[in-house]
């Protein structure tokens, strides 16, 4: 039986109500959505890497990710700074000083990334 305090969120099964669940703004939509800001090798461990100590020059990402190249390393920071993920400060010195955090939308998924890693940790061993 499910929780009565989540049955606003169960996903509707009527005719009817199948466009929330699989129209174009309906839950398959928003998590794909969700997934396709996420996806790329390297993305998660930058944004780990963000949430862990709070804020980044991409040196030091490049140092804390073993294998990323410098290329993907700044491809990936740029996908995540469109999406509104990560935040880039640029100070303009010289040399070049850039600074990379979170963002609030950034902070506010990681929680729904600690939740998949848990997920993942309680399922490995039924498997």
């Amino acid at each position: 039986m499910m929780d009565p305090s989540r049955t606003h969120k169960k996903v509707p099964v009527a005719e009817l109500d199948r466009s929330a669940c699989l129209g174009p703004d309906g839950a398959v939509a928003q998590v794909a959505r969700c997934l396709k800001m996420i996806s790329g090798r390297w993305k998660l461990p930058i944004l780990f890497r963000l949430y862990a100590d709070g804020m980044q020059r991409s040196s030091l990402l490049l140092r804390d990710i073993p294998d990323v190249s410098q290329k993907m390393l700044t491809q990936h920071l740029r996908e995540l700074e469109d999406d509104g993920l990560v935040r880039r400060t640029d100070f303009g010195e010289k040399p070049p000083r850039v600074e990379y955090r979170l963002t609030d939308r950034g902070e506010a998924l990681m929680p729904v990334l600690l939740a998949a890693r848990q997920f993942s940790e309680e399922h490995d061993r039924a498997v």
